[in-house]
């Protein structure tokens, strides 16, 4: 396990727990409205540190052919590039690189899950792997690059 996964995260308003449901105590970001529109996805620690993201197909995620649209799979292996890399980022970050592989279609009602590493964790730069399955189907694996960021102040209007 990398060593930045075992520092507890820091208290984040934007973070929602699920209190019922099939993903009780589950945790998923509120503050991405893209996100919000196309998942929900879920994200949750495991016993061993790892961190285990999570969402149920619908409708809603499938394409033409009732397979998880690509665009899907692409949008929730983000999500997981910063559920994985919570720890090691610790601030604002987006995603500077992303690489995929397509290995198999997902269906609805299938549980997609996603398990990843932190492969590497720099001063600026956060370099993460991650794989999908649908149970033993391996279905997306993934890779990419988080960059840290600092939040610029706002320009005051009429300032």
């Amino acid at each position: 396990m990398h060593e930045l996964t075992k520092t507890p995260p820091p208290q984040r308003p934007d973070l929602h727990i699920a209190t019922q449901g099939e993903f009780e105590g589950w945790q998923t970001w509120i503050r991405d409205s893209f996100e919000n529109h196309i998942g929900p996805f879920w994200h949750r620690f495991e016993a061993d540190g790892r961190v285990r993201c999570a969402f149920r197909v619908e409708k809603k995620h499938l394409n033409g052919s009732q397979n998880v649209h690509g665009g899907c799979f692409m949008a929730f292996a983000d999500y997981c590039l910063f559920a994985i890399g919570r720890h090691a980022l610790n601030s604002k970050g987006v995603t500077v690189n992303f690489a995929c592989e397509f290995l198999d279609a997902g269906h609805e009602g299938e549980l997609i899950e996603c398990t990843g590493e932190v492969t590497r964790a720099g001063g600026s730069l956060i370099f993460l792997r991650g794989e999908m399955m649908a149970g033993e189907r391996r279905l997306f694996t993934f890779s990419g690059t988080i960059k840290r960021v600092k939040r610029r102040p706002l320009p005051q209007p009429n300032a």
